[in-house]
């Protein structure tokens, strides 16, 4: 009796086992909810999926909410786009709501924008529901020299066809950007702008600014334009500034020069005054010289000192002695 109860414990507690075995590779609830749903998924399949390392609820609620919804999917393709790294949900999603917006797309085409690393329902959304992006403050300078300030709203939606391989928001924001710029630069003056803000608008919107890119542009619209200083008047006050100190650095050398052509006109006089003080004091050496060989008489002297007497008192009637004096 004791070894029959204990057999009968051992196949209790095996049984036991097994189901916990069974019911973590076969999820009931799962498939119950998929057969109540109208998907048909056999056990085996996601069994398959547990040995596949794939969580089986990530494939069979998309799926339900795929049939709910009246879309054919694929299973397997579902299960290659998880294995590929994708959002399996999200695909759905966007499947979903591309459906009820009447927006032709196919699970191809949403797989592989997901697998590219965009928001494809997002996308979807931005095809039916337009988004607004706003720019950033974009500085630019008229003909005139007179910096405006501009800031556009664009208003764009998503093209489908072109999220794979398109450019995204930075590119639009960078193309109006300089668009603002080209079309305020070649304003006549920024009054110009002013009166017409429109015209940058259509400037924009005729260079195709949505080529290449993913989304399609509805409208551009300036949010805001303001004055900023006057550039060409500050550019010409450092140019007046640049030339004025130009002016001076040259006067300063002329000066320069000048000073050092004086000092060396002194020098030169001062020279020539020493070599005529050494010839006054040698005249009367020669003159001694001469009387002492009879070269010179005394009258001859005497002649001579009234000569220079005479021309002194000349000198000083006339003034030019005092000069002389001053000098």
């Amino acid at each position: 009796m004791a070894l029959a109860g204990m057999g009968v414990v051992v196949i209790l507690v095996l049984i036991v086992i097994f189901l916990i075995i069974f019911l973590n590779l076969v999820p009931l609830s799962l498939w119950i909810s998929a057969t109540a749903s109208g998907v048909h998924v056999s056990i085996g399949t996601l069994v398959g999926m547990r040995f596949r390392r794939i969580n089986p609820s990530r494939i069979v609620l998309p799926l339900i909410k795929a049939t709910k919804a009246g879309l054919k999917v694929d299973m397997n393709e579902m299960e290659a786009h998880l294995l590929a790294g994708g959002n399996v949900d999200r695909v759905i999603n966007a499947l979903i709501a591309a459906e009820s917006a009447q927006i032709p797309l196919e699970f191809e085409s949403c797989r592989a924008i997901d697998l590219a690393g965009r928001d494809v329902l997002q996308a979807v959304q931005m095809s039916v529901n337009p988004r607004v992006i706003e720019t950033p403050v974009v500085a630019a300078i008229a003909k005139d020299g007179i910096a405006l300030r501009a800031q556009a709203r664009v208003t764009g939606r998503a093209n489908i066809a072109r999220l794979v391989g398109g450019a995204g928001e930075e590119t639009i924001t960078a193309r109006v950007g300089e668009g603002i710029v080209t079309t305020i630069g070649s304003a006549e003056t920024h009054k110009e702008v002013l009166e017409n803000p429109d015209r940058i608008s259509q400037t924009v919107l005729s260079k195709g600014l949505d080529a290449g890119t993913a989304f399609e542009i509805l409208s551009i619209d300036i949010a805001d334009v303001d004055v900023g200083r006057n550039i060409g008047a500050q550019l010409q006050m450092d140019q007046a500034e640049a030339d004025r100190r130009i002016a001076q650095a040259k006067a300063e050398e002329r000066r320069a020069m000048a000073v050092a052509h004086e000092q060396e006109l002194i020098a030169t006089v001062q020279e020539m005054r020493a070599k005529v003080v050494e010839a006054e004091a040698e005249v009367p050496h020669a003159m001694a010289e001469a009387l002492k060989n009879g070269k010179m008489g005394v009258m001859d002297y005497y002649q001579m000192q009234n000569v220079i007497s005479d021309t002194r008192m000349r000198d000083a009637i006339s003034g030019k002695g005092e000069k002389a004096d001053e000098k």
